[in-house]
């Protein structure tokens, strides 16, 4: 009991002045090596009829002097000086800058909405695809070069597995599960194996439509995209029609649009022509229409594919297409106020 009094006077005269005098008081009083701590200890050997007083003695002890050291480092925290800050509080806060589409994104969507804005409906499929929708059942010979290795990244032979090289694919499954009439728009990207230069890239971005019901026409087609032409490159724009081939539709096209890049003195995307091919179109092919459960018969349509990159070269007068892969801030910011 004579040790209590001893450490309660101790406390009562401990002067506290500074945050390290008041780390000093709570090694000397509160922590598990204390004074404090040691007289807890020595409980087993006080007799047990003065274990009960010894017990509270202690713990009143104990209470005392938490209750100093609160209040010690209460008054020492209201004295510490209050540091200037030389924030101004008044000022604007600054905005965070804020990020934008790509202009890919920006193009693919502005093409859709366009295309919606007439009847088309947006379509999706998977980028990795078996030979039957990405080949058979668009009428491609068993030795057509697209089969190729050098044109296709396959990921399995024998079945044959690879990587969509047109989002076609999306249209076999289309048709292969809704009945006509069928408009349909089909974004997506694709893959193939290509040299990377200026005009071409390994991977790129499609987006391709089909229109299917009784009596459509080559001319309607015509019309249709000469309609998505003026909206996409303004009111001034001349498109023109080259015969091609393509195995899933006949007759096949090609369309170009005039340069405005160059305004047809010629530069290197219109390769001095004064004209950009953007797209590839024509007829369905009957062979793909029975192909895919459809009475070639009784429908009809056309289809029509387009790359987005070379869109976005004209509209945005860019002549690289490797710009819009290499994710540089330089040439993307160009693109924030879109």
């Amino acid at each position: 009991m004579s040790k209590i009094e001893e450490i309660c006077a101790e406390i009562e005269q401990f002067k506290v002045e500074s945050a390290e005098k008041l780390e000093n008081f709570r090694l000397q009083f509160l922590s598990k090596k204390s004074e404090l701590q040691s007289l807890l200890s020595e409980i087993k050997n006080v007799p047990p009829e003065e274990r009960k007083t010894f017990g509270q003695k202690v713990n009143e002890l104990k209470q005392k002097a938490q209750q100093y050291y609160d209040e010690y480092k209460a008054k020492l925290e209201e004295s510490e000086p209050v540091v200037a800050s030389n924030n101004d509080l008044t000022r604007p806060a600054e905005m965070l800058e804020l990020g934008a589409a790509h202009p890919i994104s920006v193009v693919m969507n502005e093409v859709c909405e366009i295309f919606e804005s007439i009847g088309f409906t947006r379509a999706t499929g998977p980028e990795i695809e078996d030979d039957w929708h990405l080949f058979t059942a668009l009428n491609f010979a068993p030795d057509h070069p697209a089969r190729d290795m050098q044109d296709t990244f396959f990921v399995n032979q024998q079945p044959d597995i690879a990587l969509r090289t047109h989002t076609s694919s999306i249209q076999v499954r289309v048709m292969e599960n809704q009945k006509p009439p069928i408009r349909v728009i089909c974004p997506g990207r694709v893959f193939r194996n290509e040299a990377i230069t200026s005009r071409a890239h390994c991977m790129f971005h499609q987006i391709e439509g089909l229109y299917i019901a009784e009596n459509v026409s080559f001319a309607e087609m015509k019309q249709t995209l000469m309609f998505f032409a003026k909206k996409m490159f303004g009111e001034d724009t001349k498109i023109r029609l080259r015969p091609s081939y393509f195995p899933f539709t006949e007759p096949s096209a090609e369309m170009d649009v005039s340069c405005n890049i160059c305004g047809g003195k010629g530069c290197t995307l219109c390769k001095g022509s004064g004209w950009v091919e953007i797209l590839g179109c024509g007829m369905v092919d009957p062979n793909v229409l029975d192909n895919c459960g459809i009475d070639s018969k009784k429908y009809s349509g056309y289809a029509f594919g387009l790359g987005i990159e070379r869109m976005t070269q004209v509209k945005y007068k860019t002549n690289d297409i490797r710009l819009f892969f290499e994710n540089d801030l330089r040439f993307l910011q160009q693109f924030t106020g879109m």
